[in-house]
């Protein structure tokens, strides 16, 4: 239970919170969730180790050296925790694949929080030795920290801020600063650091960039960076959040729900709770949900389709996934956040795997002469979750097909804890950098978390 000055900001509250949280204050779905997610994000840095980008990441990290504080998973060696923090947090986000969105008041939020979070944590707790009751408690404040920020102003965009690298920003400031030992003060002060440092443009993902995945890793070093400099003497704003200059002036449209800043705060815990089946953007989901389904009851050969007639939101419709399907310089970009390319490959392989999205899948000219039959038409009203599917046959016959709560949504349709699983051993079998019997003790550890005595054991078998 929270203890502090009910006058107090609510930057302060949060920050007293941070530091006095105990494993006790969660309950044990919260607990759950947390295990599900850290075996999430680990399949996800082993299925994205070696994804376009990060060997060259691997070797400037090593290049610049320094304290052997953290391992860097799956490479091996050792650097800085904050630079093994970026990079795996890298890794985790490389195939769009890792936890996503909050659920807060029965409202889903886009999010991207646990590639940072769990990431984080891990490589700040090998180097502090923690046990696993710590890890996971200081990766819940973090998670909670990020997910209240995102709440109180929702998902959006038209500033352009990416929010992996402003929220999550913060919650990683909320796990070093807790592993480091700050007190309350230095904790604000950390909060007021790191507000600095905030970045993340969604350009990145309109010109489909490697550099749609860097600001998941900022965070995690940034965050880490700030509460090192409170811990050292350094101040920063006392009020990182609601001050003229502070975080939701400058980086949102403004702050619509303060309350939820410090609502139950110490007895709830917010974090992502959507576990996603298929390798590529969430907005693609219901879409991407709608294909695999049409293909599965009518046994649809794309050679005899003649027009795709696609249904999207608005904000899909008008935004990154609706964009005429291009390839770039960064290819695997290019098809994740596309509308077309993601239907188009359900359609023609009847499923939608990691390995779809290599450079010669994404290039398949069989792919894209179907790609040019897909027609996006916006669906008016419809929430970003909602998709509409149309088949027109060259017999003449139209298949259709709706999806409202696409597989994983948290509140619908979420995934089970057998399909986690299962998730997790599809990225050990696309990676082949883990063997079979490292995966499988990992699972035990990760299966009686809060009993393991040191993340360490963990990190060990992840090289």
């Amino acid at each position: 239970m929270m203890a502090g000055n009910c006058s107090s900001s609510p930057v302060e509250q949060i920050a007293t919170n941070v530091l006095e949280t105990r494993f006790g204050n969660f309950d044990q779905i919260t607990v759950e969730n947390a295990k599900n997610r850290i075996i999430d994000v680990l399949g996800c840095v082993i299925g994205g180790a070696n994804a376009p980008g990060n060997p060259a990441l691997v070797d400037l990290v090593r290049d610049w050296g320094g304290k052997g504080e953290a391992t860097i998973l799956i490479h091996g060696g050792k650097a800085p925790a904050h630079n093994v923090a970026m990079l795996t947090s890298i890794m985790a986000r490389s195939f769009e694949f890792e936890p996503a969105c909050i659920v807060v008041d029965d409202a889903i939020i886009p999010s991207h929080l646990s590639g940072t979070t769990v990431t984080t944590t891990l490589a700040m707790g090998e180097a502090k030795r923690i046990n696993g009751k710590e890890l996971i408690t200081a990766m819940l404040v973090g998670d909670d920290v990020a997910a209240r920020l995102l709440a109180a102003s929702g998902f959006g965009s038209t500033r352009g801020f990416d929010t992996v690298g402003t929220v999550n920003m913060f919650g990683a400031t909320a796990i070093a600063g807790r592993l480091l030992g700050l007190d309350r003060v230095q904790m604000r002060n950390a909060f007021g650091i790191v507000l600095n440092q905030l970045a993340g443009s969604f350009q990145n993902i309109w010109d489909g960039t490697t550099a749609f995945k860097l600001p998941q890793g900022l965070s995690a070093r940034n965050g880490f960076f700030s509460a090192q400099l409170a811990k050292s003497g350094w101040t920063g704003p006392e009020d990182a959040l609601l001050s003229t200059f502070g975080y939701y002036n400058l980086y949102t449209e403004g702050c619509s729900n303060p309350g939820i800043l410090t609502k139950d705060l110490g007895k709830k815990y917010y974090s992502d709770t959507s576990y996603k089946p298929h390798p590529c953007c969430g907005l693609t989901h219901p879409a991407v949900d709608c294909a695999l389904a049409l293909v599965k009851k009518h046994d649809v050969q794309t050679q005899d389709i003649e027009e795709v007639v696609l249904h999207v939101f608005s904000g899909g419709f008008n935004g990154f996934g609706g964009q005429r399907f291009i390839i770039g310089d960064y290819p695997y970009a290019n098809a994740a956040f596309n509308f077309r390319y993601t239907v188009a490959n359900a359609l023609l392989r009847k499923s939608i795997r990691t390995e779809h999205f290599s450079e010669e899948s994404i290039r398949d000219p069989q792919l894209h002469a179907l790609i040019t039959k897909i027609k996006l038409v916006e669906l008016p009203g419809a929430e970003f979750r909602s998709s509409k599917l149309k088949l027109i046959m060259k017999d003449g016959r139209e298949l259709s097909e709706s999806c409202d709560a696409p597989k994983g949504d948290p509140l619908r349709n979420p995934l089970s804890k057998e399909e986690i699983i299962a998730k997790f051993w599809d990225n050990v079998e696309y990676s082949k950098t883990v063997t079979s019997q490292n995966a499988n003790k990992l699972l035990r550890l990760l299966g009686e978390l809060e009993e393991l005595d040191s993340v360490n054991k963990i990190v060990e078998l992840l090289v």
